[in-house]
């Protein structure tokens, strides 16, 4: 499998995503506030910290939105680019995004339902929005490549293709075909002069 077709693959985009979200986080230092029940071992405090860190932010706090927002953003441009379709591309990005918000929830519920019971619905909220912006924006930039860039690309190549086809030859002696005008026939060893090739003899 080459480098393109591995890259094409949705679990590998999800680690990459996952990388990227970490260095993002570990790097900036970032820790969203939660407020646990009394008691809760400091283990699962750790790691349900761990996992609100990827997905939760406070609105009340400008840079806890946009820092969220934007290394979401920065990861959801991995499948979009390695993508040509939006479906594909969305699906490894909301699959990303319910990993560690599915288990933030199920961790702080089972671990400490009184903080999970309180603040639910902010958190469900946040989880709403962010998703959605996610979602929208991979589905517009999908688009957008594929108007812009990745239609380019297209045009381009049939072109190349349409001046491959005009080029092909075949010999007047044997009928060898080629894919280029050659000096010698490498079937009747005639020599092929460009004043005696006509345009009968072009594909």
């Amino acid at each position: 499998m080459n480098k393109l077709g591995i890259l094409r693959i949705k679990f590998v985009n999800f680690i990459i995503q996952i990388i990227i979200l970490s260095l993002f986080i570990y790097f900036i230092n970032y820790e969203f506030v939660i407020k646990f029940d009394a008691g809760i071992l400091k283990e699962r405090q750790i790691i349900i910290q761990f996992l609100a860190n990827y997905v939760m932010y406070d609105r009340d706090k400008i840079f806890g939105i946009t820092f969220i927002f934007s290394i979401w953003i920065i990861a959801c441009l991995i499948p979009v680019f390695n993508f040509e379709d939006y479906k594909s591309a969305c699906s490894t990005n909301l699959y990303t995004f319910f990993f560690p918000n599915f288990f933030f929830y199920i961790f702080l519920n089972r671990y400490s339902p009184n903080s999970f019971n309180s603040y639910f619905t902010t958190f469900i909220i946040n989880t709403l929005i962010l998703g959605f912006t996610l979602l929208i924006f991979s589905i517009g930039i999908t688009k957008l490549l594929n108007k812009t860039i990745r239609n380019k690309s297209k045009i381009q190549l049939e072109d190349f293709k349409k001046i491959v086809e005009k080029i092909k030859f075949i010999c007047p002696y044997c009928g060898t075909k080629f894919n280029s005008i050659p000096l010698y026939c490498f079937n009747c060893l005639k020599e092929l002069r460009t004043d005696e090739i006509s345009n009968d003899h072009k594909q």
